[in-house]
């Protein structure tokens, strides 16, 4: 199985790359995030590959970031998406702002990927949170993440939801001041403290 690939650019299309190692052309699927992230054709590059066979085809997919394809794998663990989905929402989402969005049970930012309507955003969603919260992803945020039972910063992320903040944005906010602020939060004080680093 191909883990890595390190090359010449040969090719740069609107979905694919062509990675030249030792004379072969490896084509790669890609997200519109590492397609952006190559240098132009004739530069050095290296991808990390996920390898997907069927019986009528041999795939590669091409990351520019280990998480990147951290989430590849994890997304298409998910029913009903496959690799043409999961390349689509991390074209549209970088890592960390899927690990937010999942952590923060906000399907809304999935929906701006191509082809994720809100039914499979909020499926991701489910299926994801508690695989992300056990495998060890980096937090959304500077703080500490929320944990599940922890129903004042529940109901700090709800007063700001309510305030006109996207619940991705209003659960990284008050997950930082909580950190910072620690036994002494009171929904008093987590509010004007998330609104002061929304504002930041």
């Amino acid at each position: 199985m191909i883990a890595r690939l390190s090359g010449r650019v040969e090719e740069l299309g609107a979905e694919h790359a062509v990675i030249d190692v030792a004379g072969v052309g490896y084509l790669l699927s890609c997200s519109a995030r590492t397609l952006a992230q190559l240098p132009k054709p004739g530069e050095a590059a290296k991808l990390y590959v996920e390898t997907r066979l069927r019986e009528d085809a041999l795939t590669l997919f091409g990351f520019a970031t280990a998480e990147e394809k951290r989430w590849f794998r994890l997304l298409t663990s998910v029913q009903g998406v496959g690799p043409k989905s999961a390349l689509a929402l991390l074209s549209a989402l970088a890592p960390e702002e899927l690990l937010r969005a999942v952590a923060a049970e906000d399907r809304v930012p999935l929906t701006r990927a191509d082809g994720i309507g809100g039914k499979l955003a909020a499926r991701i969603v489910n299926e994801l949170k508690d695989k992300v919260a056990a495998g060890g992803f980096a937090p959304a945020s500077a703080g500490a993440p929320l944990r599940p039972e922890d129903a004042l910063a529940a109901d700090a992320v709800s007063a700001l939801v309510h305030l006109g903040y996207g619940r991705s944005e209003a659960f990284d906010a008050v997950a930082t001041v909580r950190a910072v602020l620690g036994e002494r939060a009171t929904l008093s004080t987590l509010v004007p403290a998330a609104l002061k680093e929304l504002a930041a």
